[in-house]
Order: C-alpha cells, then structure tokens, then sequence
C-alpha cells in the first residue's frame, strides 16, 4: 500500500495524489460512502460500482463487531467476500459510536465499556481488541482506537482526552504490528488526530500521530457540532504541520460545500452519513442548490430530477414521479435519492481532481460553494 502525490494546487492547499491498495486505486481527493453494516443504505454494490463509481467505501468495526459478529465475518473471509464488494474498505474504529453513546458507556485507561445499543449486553472495547476486530473485519485501511471529545469542551478535558487517544494509539500501533492480516492482503492502520477546537492541542496532537503515520492520518473530533469555521480554522492548522506525502483523512465531513472549502485546506479523503440519511429524508443536493423533494412546489414539475446529474437514473426520472415516490413511502423513492445524492459528491470530488489538476479549482470552489449553499 503506497500513497503518490501528484500535484499541489498553486492558488489553494488543495492536492491530487492516488492512493494503491490491493482492492484498486483511490484517486484522491475522494469521497467514501458510508457503509456501516456491510450495506450502502439504498443501494446495492453493481451501483455503487458502475453508476455512484464509489472508490472506496466505509465499515463501521462498532456495529460490524455486534452483527453480524466477527466469527461469521471470518466464515465469510472476511467484509470484502460478506458483501460481495470488490474495491478498497475503510472502518472506523468505533470510538464515534462509543461516544455518542455517552449515557451507556465509560470509559478508563483500559478502554471503553459500552452497553450494546440492541440489547443492552456489556463489552469492552480495548485499542488492542479493536485492532483484533478490525483484522478479522479485513479492511484495506483500519482505524486506531480514539475517544471523540464532543462539543462544546472544556480545555481540561481536551487535553486529558487527547491524551488518552495518544497511548490508545500507541497500543494500537504496537498490537497492529505484533498481528498479520488474515485474508491475505495487507492492512494499513490511520492514527487519528484530536484536540477539540484548540490550537495548541491540536498542533501537539499532529506531532504525536504523525510519528505512528505509515501510510495516512485521519483529522478526528470535528463535524460534532462546533461552527463551521472552527472546523475549517482546525484543519487548516492541522494539514499545515502533517507530512505532505501522505493522504489526510477529515473524518465525518459534510456538506457539499464543506468538502470543497477542506479539500482547498489540503484534505485528500471525506466520508459522511449525509448524503444517505439526507436522500432516505427527501433532501437532494444539485449544483444548483439543496431541494427537498416532498415539497408541494415539485408536485406537477416534469422536468429530470437533475439534469446535470452524471447517473442516467436522476436524469430519466422526473421531480413529481420523486415526489410521489416519498408521498405514498415507496422504498424505491428512497433508492432513487440516495443513488442520486452519492453519485453527486463521487462526481463533485471528480471534477473537483481536474479542477486542480488545470489550476482552475480555486476559482470554481469560490463560484459554486455559494449556489451549493442554497435552498431551491
């Protein structure tokens, strides 16, 4: 697994490089579909290949750990054989779903004791029993273990969070290499940086990962809430101290124009719930604007649900079949918007790529982040 830069943009930080696993090719800047149980909610893998031509999609070791289990995983051969997907996998490590279950969980020097959000059964997550996991899920790309501070929080508590996050990662780091994969194709392991929304946490907190870094690092602790500068201010400071020869990972990130304004900040790789949960909900996102398909305005509109659209599906069906779709709660209404939605962001970070590989990104990020903002 090697990462290549490929080019800088002059007028941003923005950045093209590509990065090689053993399930293909990551052409970066990249978006990756997040899915979380072995599925892309809506959509099955031959469009998730050939119409939204995901590059690499998401795991989640928390909810894969609960079902289906990693002794049924390993059956299987592993996440990649389960659910018949072909290409590259990441998986987060859980400590987002640990802590957003802050009333069922604790957490300690030995790690993260959690009640199951299913059934209310005790585990334990510990840095060394996640890399176990995550070996046994067989991801291209596995998370270290980390504590996710929320927002607002207070400095004392981001520090000793941080610092906990440093000796988790230094027991991820040294269980991840006393360990070998099991299905026969390497792994490479993100250490994640945290600090909330302080500088001088955040800047230590770069240091200390990049020095467990082999391939990549991932920006941890941010989209929790905090405004969207703050987000934009702490990864401009932190892409500023990372190695420039590897891939930076924003964890949780965002919105359309989000995605732009952190990739002119120097971020390679985004994931998010949004598109998805957005699309089950009828909210669509178009170069001209965010439109919420249930709205009476799009009752009799025959026009393509978006003409620009790169999928044919969004371009043959139009807003008023959409909209009824979700008024009388057809499931395909659902599969239409989120195969619409993940095949605009897979085409934003597309054309997002060219943009700077011809030096027009700047200008075209600073053009479109406002319409992208618009309700239509």
């Amino acid at each position: 697994m090697k990462f290549e830069l490929e080019h800088s943009d002059p007028h941003s930080q923005a950045r093209v490089g590509t990065l090689q696993t053993a399930h293909g090719q990551i052409p970066t800047p990249i978006f990756m579909p997040v899915g979380t149980i072995g599925t892309v909610k809506g959509v099955h893998q031959k469009e998730l290949s050939e119409d939204i031509k995901a590059k690499i999609i998401l795991g989640n070791t928390y909810h894969l750990y609960l079902r289906p289990g990693t002794e049924l995983l390993e059956k299987a051969g592993g996440l990649h054989q389960f659910m018949n997907w072909q290409g590259p996998i990441l998986t987060d490590s859980g400590g987002f779903q640990v802590f957003s279950l802050a009333h069922r969980r604790k957490i300690k020097e030995e790690g993260a004791t959690f009640a199951s959000h299913i059934d209310g059964s005790k585990h334990l997550f510990s840095p060394e029993g996640v890399m176990d996991i995550q070996r046994s899920i067989g991801a291209d790309i596995i998370m270290a273990f980390d504590e996710c501070t929320p927002y607002p929080c207070d400095y004392r508590y981001a520090k000793k969070s941080m610092e906990l996050t440093h000796r988790w990662l230094k027991r991820c780091y040294t269980r991840f290499k006393e360990t070998e994969p099991k299905y026969g194709y390497p792994q490479s392991l993100f250490p994640i940086v945290q600090g909330s929304v302080y500088k001088d946490l955040r800047l230590k907190s770069a240091e200390t990962v990049a020095q467990y870094a082999d391939l990549g690092i991932a920006i941890g602790g941010l989209s929790v809430g905090e405004p969207k500068e703050e987000m934009y201010a702490m990864t401009d400071l932190v892409c500023s101290q990372l190695p420039t020869d590897k891939p930076r990972y924003l964890m949780g990130v965002g919105t359309p124009a989000n995605i732009l304004e952190c990739i002119a900040l120097g971020v390679d790789m985004f994931d998010c719930v949004m598109p998805t949960r957005n699309a089950r909900h009828g909210l669509i996102f178009t170069r001209k604007g965010k439109l919420n398909i249930k709205n009476k305005k799009w009752k009799d509109d025959f026009s393509p649900i978006d003409e620009d659209a790169p999928n044919p599906t969004s371009r043959q069906h139009t807003k008023a079949y959409l909209r009824h779709l979700f008024t009388v709660n057809e499931l395909l209404g659902m599969q239409i918007a989120t195969l619409h939605n993940l095949s605009f962001y897979l085409e934003l970070v597309r054309e997002a790529r060219e943009r700077i590989l011809d030096g027009s990104f700047r200008a075209w990020k600073d053009e479109l982040v406002p319409i992208l903002e618009q309700k239509r």
